[in-house]
């Protein structure tokens, strides 16, 4: 074809094509990542790689199938056939996407912005390699076993760990700042677009061999031996870096019988192994979305290291078993200090002189913005309307988009008889016709409100809502989440921390933010009304969730509890989602914070007991 830029004429990216070419000879290595910044021929390569599969079993050609972002879960995994559904009242089943895919390579562009209920049929598919569909009165099951390729910028938001898990293999791609690199991409590429029939003759050749090379490589692959020094080695390395699982593990296995076979070999090396860990163990390794991506050949290199230790012979034993270190070692008491299954140490106490296992945290589920949104941000919080979700019901045409083709045939049957059908095709009218609803999950923008006024108190409830707001800022990639944060303190509210999705600016900002002083608990709401007005005005515009921190407690301004419980109405009466936390620690409790809780109409959260992390899962 020559509307596909060729394999073998991309420049650099040797990692890349290497990873993409263990995955043609053992489709089990389970697919690439390729994670890089905009205009580094991320896509180009995975597309130029499908004409240089082997034929499937059947032998058809193998293909090459794009999953866009905002496909429906019908045309993913198939439907009833619509035009013998509605012209001959059969019921009949039409594949999706994924059975065109099997044998073949699955290609998800910008993959970290698929919509949940698409990620959930992914995983199904990439472990059963299989797809079954049950509903709407079909039962069908048809084999998907592809190559799953996914590329994305990782600017744009992290993928969820399971998806993640599921890439056999991940690579990242970065423009080359070598000069002469440069301008022989720009030459190909230029090239290409002016004449692609011509380019595409010139690397025909190159390719062909490639092509020639990965069937020979697969039909070599079942006689490479693995040896047993090579899984201990494969073992060691993945328990080196504490990788969960096992996946891991059976990744690097496969991956480096493939290298082998790629190189014609008949047995797995340690060079095959290094070459397989270092594709599979950097999506694994990182656990904080802000780490830096990638893997540390020193720590590579130390875990090899300690792999080949591991297989040194063992030392001979003690000719006299009597002597120094021999016989039999007494076993070692029931209890004490050097006990391996008895009692817990004890911790040591706390500040206040309490044990540190008798402190109790609440255990607080999500809290969710009640209610539907209409199509907001991409997330993972609460539920919002979405042409791209899972269908939940059907409604009559116009109210959702599509046609629902199941609940429209049931409208439509118990009306035949009175228009004198009596065989054919289904007699239709407008009134019939039916839409998918369809519901996915929105990301919001958490507000926290705290009260700053008084000393140690303000000071560690700031500390306990700055270490929430960064755990929820490293949560956001995967939740797609914005935080804000407002402080009041003395006569006036500030906004302390802008809607962001960064951590440093968070972290920055909140070390700068003083305490002490009166409370304006009506400002603080007020500047909160106010934020999230602006808020509505921006088109990409999320549902707020306001967290308040406060005790209830008003003591700046004229009449200020009246004050504060107005300017809490007035946040109910905007419909805002609230929750309050009632920061109260007195020996006489007057419950002040239920009182605004109540005007908020909001859920109310005892600070007492509550981590950091438990208001960041809350939240």
């Amino acid at each position: 074809m020559t509307d596909r830029y060729p394999f073998s004429a991309v420049v650099g990216h040797d990692e890349l094509r290497l990873a993409l070419t263990l995955c043609a000879i053992a489709p089990a290595v389970g697919g690439v990542l390729v994670r890089g910044e905009k205009g580094t021929a991320k896509s180009t390569a995975a597309r130029a790689l499908a004409p240089l599969l082997p034929a499937r079993p059947d032998g058809a050609r193998a293909r090459l199938v794009e999953l866009p972002i905002g496909a429906t879960e019908d045309r993913v995994v198939g439907s009833l056939d619509l035009h013998r559904a509605l012209g001959e009242g059969a019921v009949d089943f039409t594949p999706g996407l994924l059975a065109d895919a099997d044998g073949g390579i699955l290609y998800v562009d910008e993959v970290n912005l698929l919509s949940d209920h698409l990620v959930d049929v992914l995983l199904d598919a990439a472990a059963m390699g299989r797809v079954t569909v049950e509903r709407d009165g079909i039962s069908r099951a048809y084999p998907a076993r592809f190559v799953l390729v996914g590329t994305m910028n990782p600017e744009e938001g992290e993928l969820r760990p399971q998806l993640l898990d599921r890439f056999g293999l991940a690579v990242d791609v970065h423009a080359s700042r070598d000069v002469d690199v440069r301008v022989e991409v720009m030459r190909r590429r230029l090239a290409f677009e002016s004449d692609p029939a011509a380019f595409a003759a010139e690397y025909a050749d190159a390719d062909a061999d490639l092509a020639r090379r990965i069937t020979d490589a697969r039909d070599r692959l079942p006689r490479v031996a693995l040896p047993d020094a090579e899984l201990r080695r494969i073992a060691a390395v993945c328990a080196a870096f504490d990788v969960d699982g096992m996946r891991a593990d059976l990744v690097i296995a496969r991956a480096a019988l493939a290298h082998a076979a790629w190189r014609g070999a008949a047995e797995v090396t340690e060079a095959d192994v290094r070459v397989a860990a270092e594709l599979a163990l950097p999506h694994r390794k990182r656990r904080d979305p802000f780490d830096e991506p990638g893997l540390d050949d020193t720590e590579l290199d130390r875990a090899f290291d300690d792999a080949r230790a591991d297989d040194d012979p063992e030392p001979e034993p003690d000719p006299d078993p009597d002597g120094p270190g021999g016989g039999d070692a007494p076993e070692p008491p029931l209890s004490g200090p050097d006990s391996a299954g008895s009692q817990e140490q004890q911790p040591e106490p706390a500040a206040g002189g309490a044990p540190l296992s008798t402190a109790r945290h609440r255990t607080v589920g999500k809290l969710t913005v009640p209610g539907t949104g209409t199509g907001g941000a991409t997330g993972r919080r609460s539920k919002t309307r979405s042409d791209r979700g899972g269908v939940v019901r059907a409604a009559p045409a116009g109210t959702g988009s599509g046609l629902h083709l199941a609940a429209t045939l049931r409208a439509a049957a118990p009306e035949q008889a009175a228009r004198g059908r009596a065989a054919g095709p289904l007699r239709l009218a407008p009134s019939d016709l039916r839409s998918p609803v369809r519901e996915a999950t929105e990301g919001n923008l958490v507000v926290f409100v705290v009260d700053l006024s008084g000393s140690m108190a303000a000071r560690e409830r700031l500390a306990l809502v700055g270490e929430a707001a960064v755990s929820l800022l490293r949560d956001a990639y995967q939740r797609r989440d914005k935080v804000a944060v407002i402080g009041f303190r003395g006569a006036e509210a500030t906004l302390l921390v802008p809607p962001t999705r960064s951590v440093d600016v968070a972290v920055a900002r909140l070390s700068r933010a003083r305490t002490g002083g009166r409370t304006p608990l009506a400002e603080g709401l007020i500047e909160t009304r106010k934020l999230l007005r602006r808020e509505d005005l921006r088109p990409d515009a999320r549902r707020p969730l306001v967290v308040l921190l406060t005790d209830g407690r008003a003591t700046a301004g004229r009449d200020p509890l009246p004050r504060a419980l107005a300017a809490a109405a007035g946040l109910h009466a905007d419909a805002r989602a609230c929750v309050v936390v009632d920061c109260e620690t007195s020996m006489v409790r007057l419950g002040l914070a239920a009182k605004v809780a109540a005007a908020l109409g909001a859920t109310m959260l005892p600070l007492d007991g509550l981590s950091p992390t438990d208001l960041a899962r809350a939240a």
